[in-house]
């Protein structure tokens, strides 16, 4: 409780200096992505099914630009083709009842998906997916943010962000299990400003991620990669990284340093990073020596990207397995990869398909009962008379308290409050 109050109070502190110049995607968005307004004031789409495709189904909501994605389903969505997701939209993935939503299948496009709000939702791709492709990829666009993802089982890249995209958070997520013979958590490639703050990254083979370009590494948690944990450019373009406060834990098939590949191309502002690499079920890491970075162009002072949380690498580690992924209800994947990181070194394995797993695929999600919603603005009845508004009428575009969020947004910031 501590902990989490630590934050709530900064969390507050950071709102106070940003709400002067633009509205935040929801309180606690931090990073490049953080004013990302995803379908503010557009239409609210209710998700009814679990289909493929089809009227009420999840491809059919993001089909389409300006809206506000709501679940009255819960379960797994396997999906036969790639999706590809329409440029400003929230996908709420929180306000589906009973144990949420996996998207599994073939995998999820944000690629020119410009103003996306995605939160609290599962994209799995698996073995069945198309070969060499991306679990979630964005290969362009700008302005997005991914908060509380749990993204599993790409067959290249499991989350990639590459080419001409520029300003992108990826804050609070999971991003686990690359399947071999590619086994990568992601390549972060771009001039435009990437933000990943206080993620799992968890049996991955490689790239946790490899960083090219423009990168601010907070508050990550990377646990049994075998040969890269975050690989520094080996490029001979330019990048300029802030890296901090990160817990490198070494697993049982962990056989190379946290840091590699870098060259003098690579300008780094990096502190208190640690690495436990004893495997002995506790964590007691200690702060990465400068040598440990291999070849760098070391800075003294940061780069001047957007001021984001900072915890102690201890708080955390805490903290990312306490929240991180689809957590407002984990599932039986994310609970199991959660468990093995705990294990601190004792568990852990890197697989070539998600049959190999307990869970033989993406598991069994209670499906719950949604909230009647009359007007089908998005707002349950009994929400809307408790903050005093009117369930027969759809106001889910106003904004009765004139803070910036409309009355949709209170409602499903709301849900994840704490």
């Amino acid at each position: 409780m501590m902990l989490k109050s630590h934050l709530v109070l900064l969390f507050v502190v950071s709102l106070v200096v940003t709400s002067h110049a633009q509205q935040l995607a929801f309180p606690g968005a931090e990073g490049f992505g953080r004013f990302a307004a995803g379908g503010r004031g557009g239409v609210v789409y209710h998700v009814t099914n679990l289909n493929d495709s089809g009227p009420g189904s999840f491809r059919d909501a993001v089909s389409q630009p300006k809206r506000i994605v709501v679940f009255d389903v819960a379960g797994v969505i396997k999906i036969n083709s790639r999706v590809q997701v329409s440029p400003n939209l929230t996908i709420a993935g929180q306000t589906a009842p009973g144990d949420g939503i996996s998207i599994y299948g073939n995998g999820v496009s944000f690629s020119k998906a410009n103003n996306t709000i995605a939160r609290y939702l599962r994209i799995r791709m698996g073995v069945n997916g198309e070969k060499g492709a991306d679990a979630v990829t964005i290969s362009e666009g700008s302005s997005m943010i991914f908060d509380h993802l749990s993204v599993s089982w790409g067959r290249d890249e499991t989350f990639s962000v590459s080419g001409t995209v520029s300003d992108v958070t990826i804050q609070n997520s999971i991003i686990a299990e690359g399947l071999h013979s590619h086994s990568a958590g992601g390549l972060i490639q771009t001039t435009g400003g990437i933000s990943l703050l206080r993620n799992l990254y968890v049996n991955n083979h490689t790239r946790n991620p490899k960083v090219k370009g423009k990168n601010q590494y907070i508050n990550n948690v990377i646990y049994n990669w075998r040969v890269g944990g975050y690989i520094l450019g080996d490029s001979e373009s330019n990048s300029y990284a802030n890296v901090l406060n990160n817990y490198f834990i070494d697993g049982p098939q962990t056989s190379s340093s946290p840091f590699s590949r870098g060259n003098t191309n690579f300008h780094i502002f990096a502190a208190s990073n640690f690495h436990d690499g004893n495997r002995n079920g506790k964590l007691d890491g200690a702060d990465i020596p400068k040598e440990k970075y291999t070849v760098v162009d070391w800075l003294s002072t940061a780069h001047d990207y957007p001021k984001v949380t900072m915890l102690e690498p201890q708080k955390a580690y805490e903290f990312v397995i306490a929240n991180s992924g689809a957590s407002l209800r984990r599932d039986q994947v994310d609970t199991r990869l959660v468990n093995t990181v705990k294990s601190l070194g004792k568990e852990g394995k890197i697989i070539s398909s998600e049959e190999e797993n307990p869970e033989k695929g993406p598991g069994i999600l209670k499906i719950g009962k949604s909230l009647n919603d009359a007007d089908k603005d998005g707002m349950p009845d009994v929400w809307e008379k408790k903050n005093k508004l009117n369930p027969k009428k759809a106001d889910d575009k106003d904004d009765a308290d004139k803070d910036g969020f409309t009355n949709i947004e209170e409602y499903i910031n709301e849900i994840v409050r704490n």
